[in-house]
């Protein structure tokens, strides 16, 4: 397994294995590997030839006041991760060598798709991530490309990106790794606290439960995100930062619960912002 620093190396690296016939799947992670990562790059690993993860905590996707300074760090702890499965290079730079201009150029998302849940409170969130990625694209040139349904509005974004702009990137997404009490595998899970820890699987229990609304019949979104509000609230000290319904392929408003439809909320326990979705069909 080759670790690169330089952008250049990775660029050279990743053109000798295209050269060679291989197909080239990338991973874009900011490291502190958990499950739901190592299950992407398994992924990558049945589907592509040579595997690349990327591992690069991104400042210019963290707002003023956030947590990129306390974003947790292990890089020995990942490199072994990735060893162990089989990983052929990881890419790791710094910010530097990814920004070494004060004034960068940036890829701006879509307005309609970027700014309603994770983008409400937290402007320039999104045209970070659509920079990296498309700097992560452009320097480690893959055929395949792997993100988490978790960051579900995240891989939507970037998927249209890609579209849009003609990026020769297959976009793969995996679903969702929980703990066995339901929790969503997440680097800052590491930041709670027992109780908080405990409080948190209020997430998951109200998906289900708006998914079972659904499935008995309820149609009316107000009515499940409502549902959802008050299950959450009777959680002491759980802050909400949304709970909302879109159509599950352009995050657009939904009159009525039809076809494939993502539930998606934001809550804070403590310090610690946590995010969740499920897809359901109706």
């Amino acid at each position: 397994m080759q670790v690169i620093e330089s952008p250049q190396e990775m660029q050279n690296w990743s053109r000798a294995q295209s050269r060679a016939g291989f197909r080239i799947g990338l991973v874009p992670t900011m490291g502190f590997l958990h499950e739901g990562h190592l299950s992407l790059v398994r992924k990558a690993r049945e589907l592509c030839d040579a595997v690349v993860v990327s591992i690069f905590v991104n400042p210019i996707q963290f707002g003023e006041g956030e947590d990129y300074d306390r974003y947790p760090r292990d890089l020995s702890r990942d490199l072994g991760l990735l060893q162990k499965e089989g990983v052929d290079a990881v890419f790791t730079p710094t910010v530097k060598s990814m920004y070494p201009e004060k004034e960068q150029t940036t890829v701006e998302p879509v307005a309609g798709m970027e700014n309603k849940m994770c983008g409400r409170n937290r402007p320039g969130h999104f045209r970070g991530v659509t920079t990296v990625v498309s700097k992560l694209f452009n320097i480690c040139l893959p055929d395949v490309a792997f993100f988490g349904q978790k960051d579900a509005q995240q891989a939507l974004i970037i998927e249209k990106m890609v579209r849009d702009l003609n990026f020769p990137v297959r976009i793969v997404k995996g679903e969702i790794i929980r703990e066995p009490d339901g929790l969503a595998m997440s680097s800052r899970n590491v930041y709670l606290s027992p109780e908080d820890r405990e409080k948190a699987t209020v997430l998951y229990r109200s998906l289900l439960m708006a998914r079972d609304l659904i499935n008995r019949g309820e149609r009316e979104p107000s009515r499940v995100r409502e549902a959802m509000l008050e299950m959450i609230k009777q959680v002491n000290g759980a802050q909400v930062d949304y709970v909302e319904i879109y159509n599950a392929f352009d995050l657009s408003e939904l009159e009525e619960i039809r076809g494939q439809v993502l539930l998606a909320l934001a809550v804070r326990f403590g310090t610690t912002r946590l995010i969740d979705n499920l897809l359901v069909e109706v």
